[in-house]
């Protein structure tokens, strides 16, 4: 059989359908950033990058580099094995100390990204409770859905965002089974931030477990940086918070907080956890600092929701149409694949700016953007160059009158 074949069938649809994904080759700079060098058939040309999570630029902070190249020199570049089996390292636990504070919590566990974390944690719950129903909200991410479905166990949708309809479907279960539900602060697509106190609510009237994803909120939100439930001051009535280490902390790693029987429970019989390398010391000491530095500093914060609003407010006095939400997410809707791909290539091509389409799978057909996340460390020079490339390319392209 004809393997390649099979496999090129199904890729030439995608670039049919204009949803085939291309990836710029950058070189990040430390000390320069959102500026990059991009490597175009052995050429590089520089360019400011408008889609980073590393969203408030820590993966070049020198606080967090002297960290890691501290602990290379001290630790070496790899942890020596799975956490089971000689990987545990000191770092690893002071990081875990670190964030079960973060969150308030008794406990956190360590994984090797934010989507292992969800996949790892998630599917380890319903596969191990007798009879468990996950309520998942219908916008949440790849990996919760993923981890929902290797578990097995029963899955109910609820409305995104909709805490009737969430409650509607808690009150139609059984009492005496146990209940998860499983959402989100700020979705990454739409940038929309959930009713969490409602929905925490909602949880402690049925009895069931809150698991809620922080990634794109930790570091971001709160005067500790603890995330919006932080902000919410709700973090110690939340069962599971879960987060990850690689977007505005700057490193790479997901983790989860909560009950130090709970950690234990998953560090004991998570597949995810138990039987993969664990992160090296170098990246928990980068990642500690990190986490530590942004406790206390309100800098970083308070820069970010300042250019924040500076785009916003310059893209409302364009005229470019974007969605409104209480987040650093900016998504300007293109809704159409080829017309979404053009735009960043012009916007590469003849502006030096760099964001990525964003497509079907990771949004539904006919909601395709340009999503924008402006960092602290976006000049308002970097702002008025993207909103006169905009308005510029808005025109030119006719791209108006696609998303009225």
């Amino acid at each position: 059989m004809n393997f390649d074949a099979l496999f090129n069938e199904q890729i030439n649809q995608l670039k049919s359908d204009g949803n085939y994904r291309y990836f710029a080759e950058l070189e990040r700079k430390a000390g320069k950033f959102p500026h990059a060098s991009n490597h175009v058939e052995g050429e590089k040309r520089d360019v400011t990058v408008w889609c980073s999570n590393d969203y408030l630029g820590m993966g070049q902070n020198p606080l967090t580099i002297a960290a890691m190249c501290e602990a290379v020199q001290r630790t070496g570049t790899g942890a020596g094995g799975t956490r089971n089996i000689s990987g545990t390292n000191h770092d690893h636990l002071l990081l875990e100390a670190e964030l079960a504070d973060l969150h308030q919590k008794e406990a956190a566990l360590l994984f090797t990204s934010g989507y292992v974390s969800n996949w790892a944690a998630l599917s380890c719950l319903g596969s191990r409770l007798e009879n468990c129903v996950i309520l998942s909200d219908s916008g949440n991410h790849a990996s919760m859905i993923e981890g929902i479905r290797h578990s097995k166990a029963k899955k109910v949708l609820w409305k995104h965002n909709d805490v009737a309809d969430l409650e509607a479907k808690l009150a139609a279960l059984p009492a005496n089974v146990p209940k998860i539900v499983a959402f989100e602060s700020v979705y990454s697509m739409d940038g929309d931030i959930c009713p969490m106190r409602e929905i925490v609510e909602v949880c402690e009237k049925y009895g069931a477990m809150s698991y809620l994803d922080e990634v794109h909120a930790v570091g971001l939100y709160g005067p500790r940086g603890g995330g919006i439930s932080e902000r919410e001051e709700l973090a110690d009535r939340i069962t599971l918070i879960e987060g990850t280490l690689g977007k505005a902390y700057g490193v790479v790693g997901g983790y989860i907080t909560g009950s130090a029987a709970l950690c234990d429970f998953i560090r004991s019989f998570a597949s995810g956890f138990i039987f993969t390398t664990a992160l090296p010391p170098a990246v928990a000491a980068a990642a500690r600092a990190s986490v530590m530095h942004l406790k206390t500093s309100q800098d970083e914060r308070t820069r970010h929701q300042v250019q924040v609003a500076k785009l916003r407010a310059r893209l409302d006095q364009a005229g470019i149409p974007h969605l409104l939400n209480d987040s650093h997410i900016i998504p300007v809707m293109i809704k159409d694949p080829v017309k979404t791909r053009m735009l960043a290539d012009y916007l590469m091509d003849e502006w030096d700016i760099y964001v990525q389409p964003i497509n079907y799978p990771t949004v539904p057909k006919g909601t395709e953007r340009l999503r924008f996340t402006p960092s602290p460390l976006h000049s308002d020079a970097d702002i008025e160059h993207l909103v006169n490339a905009l308005s510029h390319l808005w025109k030119q392209c006719a791209i108006s009158h696609a998303v009225a």
